[in-house]
C-alpha cells in the first residue's frame, strides 16, 4: 500500500513506516500531523485516483525532528 500526497507544495510517494524529509514543515517535534491532500492511493493493486484528491483519504505522520542543512 502506498499513496501520493501533496505536502508543503511537493508531491511525495509515501508508504507505511517510511521516513521522509520534508522542507518547511510547520509543527513541534513529536507532534502528530495529518495530510488530507492525497492525490492517489494504491492498496493491493487497486488504484484510487483523486479528482483532484481522494475523498476521505488521509496520511498520518509524526514530526521526529527539524534539521538544518549546510550553508
Amino acid at each position: 500500500m502506498y499513496a501520493i500526497v501533496n505536502i508543503a507544495g511537493q508531491q511525495f510517494k509515501v508508504a507505511k513506516d517510511q521516513f521522509l524529509f520534508v522542507h518547511r514543515l510547520q509543527g513541534d517535534e513529536g507532534a502528530s500531523i495529518e495530510f488530507d491532500n492525497v492525490l492517489l492511493a494504491e492498496d493491493g493493486g487497486k488504484f484510487t485516483i483523486g479528482t483532484p484528491s481522494v475523498a476521505g483519504a488521509k496520511v498520518s505522520a509524526k514530526i521526529l525532528s527539524h534539521l538544518k542543512g549546510d550553508k
